[in-house]
């Protein structure tokens, strides 16, 4: 009888209650100083990050290949034959391909490795669809299936204060993190069907950016049930004031309010507002 694990990595802002509630296994990126490292959400947390900021803006790296290794074989020698891998978007960060490599060496356990082309609560709800399918002792290649049908219909949306910090780590492109800093115009800004960070809307100034995003999301959940999270970095009377605004309609499902992690902290820079929308496709639940 298939035993099968699930693995994930710190940038899914699942909280500590869901991954041990569904026995996630959770490989933390590094967040990277001049002089010290930390595991992401270990070691350090989101406040620290920002209250470093304004005198080092630090680096994120991947999970190092000894923290990939140890977790696949404490799996093995805890039973399971099968491990299910969901990762951080390949286009945004070298964890795929790290957790690729150690998986094609590994023997005595069936490894599949996930490039969930999102991150935050997008790669999220892509892993609680896999944890509930499991729980339901689903077959394994339906369970990759669900994988798959989350990963094309989980959306996310974002405000920034200030597009410096992408700019900065490469994610987005210097034309348009400039414009929105000449004209204090406020991108909203999704993922591409690759994982990568592109414009969705634009609001002139971040409020009215911030009530675009909602007003999409809003149109999206008339037609449409859904599981709605609120992401903030720094930023918890906007998330507030969305979960206000959300909370009474009446096709949205489960509301969340997530701070996003310290690894994601460092390309955002303090000021985020996002929401991610999982809209429900299979009615029964799996808790």
């Amino acid at each position: 009888m298939n035993k099968i694990a699930l693995v994930t990595d710190s940038s899914c802002d699942l909280p500590i209650q869901i991954l041990r509630k569904f026995d996630i296994e959770s490989v933390s990126l590094r967040v990277i100083y001049k002089n010290e490292e930390f595991r992401d959400g270990v070691d350090i947390q989101p406040t620290e990050v920002y209250e470093r900021l304004e005198t080092e803006v630090p680096k994120t790296s991947m999970p190092s290949p000894q923290d990939i290794k140890d977790t696949f074989y404490r799996l093995k020698e805890q039973g399971y034959t099968h491990c299910i891998v969901m990762v951080v978007s390949s286009h945004l960060s070298g964890t795929y391909n790290n957790f690729r490599l150690m998986a094609e060496d590994f023997e005595g356990m069936k490894i599949d490795v996930i490039d969930s082309k999102g991150l935050s609560w997008i790669l999220g709800y892509m892993v609680l669809e896999a944890a509930r399918s499991i729980r339901a002792k689903m077959d394994y290649t339906e369970i990759l299936k669900r994988i798959e049908e989350a990963r094309k219909r989980v959306r996310g949306y974002f405000v920034l204060d200030t597009l410096d910090y992408l700019k900065a780590g490469g994610r987005i492109g210097k034309v348009t993190a400039t414009l929105g800093t000449m004209l204090n115009l406020k991108p909203i800004i999704t993922l591409d069907d690759h994982g990568g960070f592109i414009p969705f809307n634009v609001g002139r100034g971040k409020k009215q950016a911030v009530k675009k995003m909602l007003e999409h999301v809003t149109k999206q959940l008339q037609t449409t049930k859904a599981n709605i999270a609120i992401l903030q970095g720094r930023a918890e009377k906007e998330a507030e004031a969305l979960k206000e605004k959300l909370k009474d309609i009446e096709n949205v499902c489960e509301l969340t309010i997530s701070a996003i992690s310290p690894a994601l902290v460092v390309h955002t820079g303090p000021g985020l507002v996002g929401l991610v929308v999982d809209p429900i496709v299979h009615e029964k639940k799996y808790e």
